[in-house]
């Protein structure tokens, strides 16, 4: 039995294996740029944020329907409730469907029709995140927003993604507080590749209460201060930063250090079907080379329960962390 945990940094079209890529692409007549799916893998060798974006979004063109959508979540729900996520918080990336002609209201309902029936068929709940492009315009993320007005009942919360560097957080001020507005719960991607002044601006401009990543405070020794003392959460994604080349080996990972400073840290799997893992290979991956203690690795499992989105439901988030309390530790942890 795997480690109770909740997965809060997930982009759902990050899950779409090869397997399922060519599937799908043959379901809507799609002709993908290669042979076979063992092709396909071959092109997951990323040099950095950018590379990886690359072929993310080039694969999204096999997802057309509302069944592609439920075909992508119901996989990726299966997937980690096999590894012991009880609380998934979803991102979806909207505007990438949107300029593919691709409404809304397909990717919304078609989501919906996977996260609406996960707990009957997984045993995990869920919440949805809007996320704006940030390599795309201020006014685009507002119009987003915009459309998505009709499915707000779906939606907890928005969060900021895609190349980080060059786009700084306040270029989305104004989308950020008309979220507030409308009540929506704010996270934001910040520190992976771009400077610990990001995290910062992140926190005081945009008032997100999650920090995506967030690997780069370390390097600002006011700034972890602040984080420790705020509780602010962070999701780290070790393999994710492995395969971008953000850090160079997971040995290299501070998350370690990060925990011993007092950081309110959480582990997650990012785009696990370009990374090398879901979140229980990532909890794996790290005790093993980490070293972590099974106290640490409890401690990880609470901290996500912890800070997950479910302020609505704190019966729920109680018994999650009682399953956390009471787990037993074999030889292996997924």
């Amino acid at each position: 039995m795997p480690l109770p945990k909740a997965e809060l940094h997930l982009h759902i079209e990050g899950t779409l294996e090869p397997e399922l890529a060519f599937e799908l692409a043959a379901r809507n007549g799609v002709t993908l740029p290669y042979a076979d799916t063992e092709e396909l893998r071959k092109a997951y060798d990323f040099v950095d944020l950018q590379s990886f974006l690359n072929l993310y979004y080039e694969l999204m063109a096999v997802l057309r329907t509302e069944q592609d959508f439920a075909d992508l979540a119901d996989a990726y729900l299966a997937r980690a409730a096999a590894q012991g996520v009880r609380h998934a918080e979803i991102f979806f990336d909207p505007q990438a469907h949107l300029a593919r002609g691709v409404p809304m209201g397909t990717v919304v309902e078609g989501l919906w029709r996977a996260l609406g029936a996960a707990e009957e068929n997984h045993g995990v709940s869920t919440r949805l995140i809007l996320c704006f492009l940030r390599d795309e315009s201020a006014e685009s993320a507002l119009a987003t927003l915009e459309a998505a007005r009709p499915y707000l009942d779906r939606i907890t919360g928005v969060g900021l993604d895609s190349a980080e560097v060059g786009h700084p957080p306040v270029k989305f001020r104004e989308v950020y507080e008309a979220a507030a507005a409308l009540g929506l719960r704010r996270v934001a991607h910040a520190g992976e590749e771009g400077p610990p002044e990001y995290i910062t601006e992140a926190l005081d401009v945009l008032g997100v209460e999650r920090v995506d990543h967030g690997l780069r405070c370390v390097e600002d020794p006011a700034l972890v201060e602040r984080l420790v003392r705020d509780r602010v959460p962070l999701t780290l994604c070790p393999l994710s930063n492995v395969r971008l080349r953000t850090v160079d080996t997971l040995a290299d990972h501070p998350l370690p250090a990060m925990l011993d400073a007092g950081l309110l840290c959480t582990v997650n799997s990012d785009d696990p079907a370009y990374f090398g893992g879901y979140a229980g290979d990532n909890f794996t991956a790290a005790r093993r080379t980490l070293g972590l203690s099974e106290d640490r690795l409890r401690e990880l499992a609470r901290n996500s329960f912890l800070a997950s989105f479910l302020e609505d439901d704190e019966e729920r988030r109680a018994r999650y962390i009682a399953e956390v309390e009471a787990y037993e530790f074999g030889d292996a942890v997924s």
